[in-house]
């Protein structure tokens, strides 16, 4: 066999591959003999019919699967004799099939780019610290009384933070349009579930009828509104305020607190808020530190491996939608364009992290894989048959070993690059954007 490669692009490569017509034969005529045993053909019993019947008969088909076992063969071994790594399916151009004249073909395919690392020591990290305030633990509280609040009938005009009851029927330019109609419409106000002005248009209102008029916004989802004036009939059929549970005893038990009164449930609560502080600070932190080693060492990117990847995304969110209800036809027309851009993220970091592991002999630590299967498994109702289900699994396993080997990676990285300190309210921390639109506020 002999083998040549040329350079088509940074990563494109391209194998010439020729086979010997004598191999070729060689195992023709071996599979031909083969047939020849067992063959059946008209006028001679089975296993008896001379061998220029049978390759008549199934010498093409013969050669022709021969030719392709070869070709998938020589490539490997083409592929490991010039110490090649390819990043994908190759393009397979015959040059040479024929009877006689040996087989020979090129293999067009992007190898995986060399990684060269900037030193480690010259990488600049942030890393988020967050204190939880007694402050945090009465705004939690007061958000968990929030979500278990009841309503109250009252008789009087409608206020911010009152739920009322609505039919209404929209019209633009005195026409009603699609999902502008609804009865006994159950609407918070100041919930923001509206377009801007409805629900402040009701502050103030008593049961009865009563005109809005509001205008879509320009970026309204639906084109065919968005920017237009809509007159809005109400008809306020009832007012509700919320009301807050105590905190007693009963309450406590709802969250599972069964002794220790208040102090208990303080406790308890502040307990969860620092498993999510220590969750949302590892999470911002290994974004960050991701973000930072990929903009330090910019990689020239195989197109297959995007595009792999890219589709896989696309699959992924499909499967979340449909599972969500969203009718199949629609997820259909989605197009893995809108995830090559994540996907050029994960390919960069999966590159430079299997850099990073290799050269660093990092495994998966099996304490800290039993330890996140455990804090995994904690929000389920068997936590035990949750750890047996991974474990009984190797697929499934490898998933948590690599979280953990990413985690691994961020310590490592830690603890070699130049790393500045900021703090962070819990606020701040839980809603980044949100904090952002306060302030501009």
């Amino acid at each position: 066999m002999q083998v040549s490669v040329s350079s088509t692009g940074t990563l494109e490569r391209r194998l010439t591959v020729e086979v010997p017509e004598e191999q070729i034969s060689k195992e023709v005529r071996s599979r031909l003999q083969a047939i020849t045993r067992t063959a059946r053909i008209d006028g001679f019993r089975p296993g008896k019919a001379p061998m220029r019947l049978v390759e008549q008969r199934f010498a093409a088909r013969v050669r022709d699967e021969v030719v392709g076992e070869v070709v998938r063969r020589s490539f490997a071994d083409a592929v490991i004799q010039e110490k090649l790594r390819p990043a994908g399916a190759p393009v397979i151009d015959p040059l040479s099939v024929e009877p006689g004249k040996g087989l020979s073909y090129t293999a067009t395919f992007e190898v995986y780019p060399e990684v060269t690392m900037k030193p480690v020591t010259d990488l600049k990290l942030n890393m988020t610290t967050c204190e939880i305030s007694e402050a945090d633990i009465d705004k939690m509280v007061a958000k968990l009384r929030e979500q278990r609040r009841t309503w109250k009938k009252v008789a009087r005009s409608a206020a911010a933070g009152d739920r009322v009851s609505i039919d209404f029927v929209g019209k633009v330019d005195g026409t009603p349009f699609p999902g502008g109609t609804a009865q006994d419409y159950q609407l918070e106000l100041g919930a923001g579930r509206f377009i801007p002005g409805f629900e402040e248009g009701l502050v103030g209102k008593g049961p009865g009828d009563h005109e809005l008029t509001v205008t879509f916004p320009n970026d309204y989802p639906h084109q065919e509104l968005a920017g237009k004036g809509a007159v809005f009939a109400v008809t306020l059929k009832q007012v509700e305020e919320p009301a807050l549970p105590d905190l007693d005893e009963e309450f406590f038990k709802a969250f599972g607190v069964e002794q220790g009164g208040i102090e208990a449930f303080r406790a308890d609560v502040r307990k969860n808020v620092e498993r999510e502080r220590d969750q949302a600070l590892r999470t911002r932190l290994k974004h960050g530190t991701f973000n930072a080693l990929i903009e330090a060492n910019p990689l020239e990117l195989p197109k297959a491996l995007v595009e792999n990847e890219a589709r896989r995304l696309l699959y992924q969110s499909q499967q979340g939608l449909m599972m969500r209800g969203i009718p199949r036809a629609q997820v259909e027309g989605m197009s893995a364009d809108s995830f090559r851009p994540q996907a050029q993220r994960r390919v960069a970091l999966g590159l430079l992290m299997g850099d990073i592991i290799q050269k660093q002999k990092l495994e998966a630590d099996p304490a800290r894989v039993r330890n996140l299967l455990e804090q995994m498994a904690s929000t389920y109702d068997d936590p035990a048959a949750v750890i047996k289900w991974y474990y009984e699994d190797g697929e499934r396993l490898n998933e948590i070993r690599t979280a953990v080997l990413e985690d691994q990676v961020v310590d490592w990285l830690m603890t070699q690059a130049k790393v500045t300190e900021q703090s962070s309210s819990f606020d701040d921390l839980m809603n980044p954007r949100q904090t952002e639109i306060d302030a501009k506020a």
